[in-house]
């Protein structure tokens, strides 16, 4: 008999709030099945471990993540406002019920340095569409390199979403944003010889 969806939904919302919150390895199943009040045979009804349940709830992270980033690069008024619509984003979904106090892709990744394939598969595939959004979007501003101006900007999301762990959960990416549109504003000033 498979999972019904709101058995699935009750252990991925369960995940969110536990496993990215206090850590992959310190949240033991049992406190996962009590949280989606479910029993371990509807858990493994579904999925095969533990770590295939924290793989299906990154995808569903992913999931709600690229709809939240793309309604804002849709809405930007311009190309810099769509490359700076990250951080808009990162806002809006921290913000969010389901949002977390940092980024749970990379709470993962510190976590588990040699982590499974499925949960390696949904970091990697997390960081592979940033990386090539940021570069597509960087593409349509007049810059030389707008690979490296993607990946400077990446390299500034990422401090953005570790500092929200030193500061208050809920800080803005204000000077994020301030850093990326100087990075912008190098990128984009033509070069005299």
């Amino acid at each position: 008999m498979p999972m019904r969806k709101a058995s699935a939904e009750k252990l991925l919302d369960a995940v969110d709030d536990l496993v990215f919150s206090r850590g992959i390895e310190s949240t033991p199943v049992d406190a996962i099945l009590a949280r989606a009040g479910v029993s371990a045979a509807t858990l493994y009804r579904g999925y095969r471990s533990k770590e295939a349940l924290v793989a299906a709830s990154l995808e569903r992270r992913h999931e709600r993540w690229r709809e939240t980033w793309g309604s804002l690069i849709a809405a930007a008024p311009d190309a810099e406002g769509r490359l700076l619509a990250i951080f808009d984003a990162i806002d809006d979904f921290a913000a969010r019920p389901d949002g977390a106090r940092w980024c749970a892709f990379l709470g993962t990744a510190a976590e588990m340095s040699d982590p499974p394939a499925e949960i390696a598969d949904a970091v990697t595939r997390d960081t592979d569409y940033m990386r090539r959004t940021l570069r597509d979007l960087a593409a349509q501003l007049p810059c030389a390199n707008p690979g490296h101006l993607a990946e400077q900007i990446l390299v500034v999301v990422t401090g953005e979403l570790a500092m929200r762990l030193r500061d208050k959960p809920l800080r803005k990416s204000t000077l994020g944003r301030e850093i990326a549109v100087t990075l912008i504003a190098i990128a984009c000033t033509p070069t005299t010889n």
